[in-house]
């Protein structure tokens, strides 16, 4: 069985790493995130310019009101320079951890998991002005809002997607339904199923959901990933990866961008690395750069539950700006009789 400062540590863990890794969220160039935020060790804001923005040659045009989600971030849209994220505040979390908040309500209110409930939401959210202040919005995302606004079912507006922000949202109902294992998984992949139908995210996600639940009852980070995510990552491997300065890992054997085929993988390089160590960990993948938030959240929620919320340092306990509202959860009954 597992218990309640593991589950809150996956909890914080995913809010935590994503945060961390916020203001160099997308620098590839590794020059110029340690010239424009030396090394990062604590929560720090975003500035402009962002040395490796795509936002100049990126565009998204709704079809109608159904499909409009950039709201007044819109105008940032096409320009050179601009921070994916230029509006948050150090501690503050990027898109898919706001989302998250949704699930975590949803799954408050509900006495469970209730996909339609969380579409409700997120559909809320997202085309309500003002919602968030996070100016880059995923593709998953405009591709849900264009299917909707074409008329699709919520259900039905998810379109293949092999990026590993798809797996941002897992620490939580893992967290949540860690006592019964099938369960969870049978809900993991419904949810992510929602917005990422693709087999190899799904595959991942399935791998990560039985490696979290492992830990949540006890194993070690190295015995969950050498069981439940021998698809992706080996022991073998990880002993002479380990030995390789971080930079080279993240950047030559596995690339530090988004897609899944390499971002899995890595994550699951730095969890077995730092796997004693919660900053470390952390503080590590934030510097190696690429799609660092994201690999956060999948990472802080593996090493939070291995060593547990009491063990994550305090300053980002209290620097994390969904604090607040995370403090509201963890009164929250976890247990078995609880996540039903």
């Amino acid at each position: 069985m597992s218990d309640s400062e593991r589950k809150f540590g996956a909890i914080w863990g995913s809010f935590i790493g994503d945060a961390h890794a916020m203001p160099v969220h997308w620098y590839y160039d590794r020059g110029a995130l340690k010239r424009d935020y030396g090394f990062v060790t604590d929560y720090v804001e975003p500035r402009n310019p962002h040395a490796d923005s795509i936002l100049w040659r990126s565009s998204y045009t709704p079809l109608n009101e159904r499909g409009e989600i950039l709201h007044d971030q819109a105008r940032f849209w096409g320009h050179p320079g601009v921070h994916y994220h230029q509006q948050l505040k150090a501690g503050e979390n990027t898109l898919n951890l706001q989302l998250a908040c949704l699930l975590l309500n949803s799954l408050r209110e509900n006495g469970g998991y209730d996909a339609d409930d969380y579409l409700d939401r997120y559909i809320g959210f997202m085309t309500r002005p003002g919602s968030h202040k996070d100016t880059y919005i995923e593709e998953y995302h405009r591709n849900f809002f264009t299917n909707l606004a074409q008329g699709k079912k919520p259900r039905a507006c998810g379109q293949p997607d092999i990026h590993i922000g798809g797996l941002a949202h897992v620490g939580i109902l893992c967290a949540w339904f860690a006592d019964d294992v099938p369960r969870a998984r049978e809900i993991v992949g419904e949810h992510v199923g929602l917005t990422h139908p693709d087999s190899s995210l799904l595959r991942a996600a399935d791998s990560f959901t039985r490696i979290l639940c492992g830990i949540l009852s006890g194993l070690s980070v190295r015995r969950a990933i050498a069981e439940y995510g021998t698809d992706h990552f080996s022991e073998k491997r990880a002993q002479d990866l380990c030995e390789r300065p971080d930079e080279v890992v993240v950047g030559k054997v596995f690339s530090p961008a988004c897609y899944i085929q390499d971002a899995y993988p890595a994550t699951l390089y730095l969890a077995w690395k730092y796997a004693d160590n919660f900053l470390e960990g952390i503080i590590a993948n934030t510097n190696v750069g690429g799609d660092n938030c994201h690999r956060g959240a999948v990472l802080g929620a593996i090493l939070g539950a291995a060593n547990r919320l009491n063990r994550i340092p305090a300053h980002l306990i209290e620097g994390l700006r969904a604090g607040g509202f995370l403090e509201g959860v963890l009164q929250l009954d976890l247990s078995p009789t609880g996540s039903q």
